[in-house]
């Protein structure tokens, strides 16, 4: 049997990239491993009590990564919706409205880390 592993977002600026993660979304630091003689470095990343990772690759001098249209976005739950979205926007992330599927309540909304790349963060069912 299969399970999911990790997910792998190259970033420009690793420290942005770690506070941003860190302190918005509370990930926390699983391991690291520094790669200098080949100039990047690897970190991974998990929500408290969850095993999924997601995995930071920091190429170094690399510059900004363009984003592909087929790119979608990863998801995370939380437990107070409403909460965290109004500690994003006071800190001033770069976060949408709430939302909701067509004919339902707001139940999600995205917010935007340094590189671009969005999480949708859900509602925990």
């Amino acid at each position: 049997m299969a399970k999911m592993a990790h997910t792998c977002y190259r970033v420009q600026d690793l420290d942005a990239s770690l506070t941003f993660y860190q302190e918005a979304l509370g990930f926390e630091i699983a391991r690291r491993r520094d790669f200098e003689e080949h100039q990047f470095t690897l970190v991974y990343l998990t929500l408290p009590g969850d095993t999924y990772e997601l995995e930071l690759t920091y190429n170094y001098d690399h510059g900004p990564y363009t984003i592909g249209d087929g790119y979608g976005h990863i998801a995370i739950s939380v437990d107070d919706l409403e909460g965290l979205h109004k500690e994003h926007v006071e800190a001033g992330y770069t976060v949408t409205d709430l939302k909701g599927l067509p004919g339902t309540d707001p139940s999600y909304y995205f917010i935007t880390d340094p590189d671009g790349y969005k999480i949708e963060v859900i509602r925990e069912k």
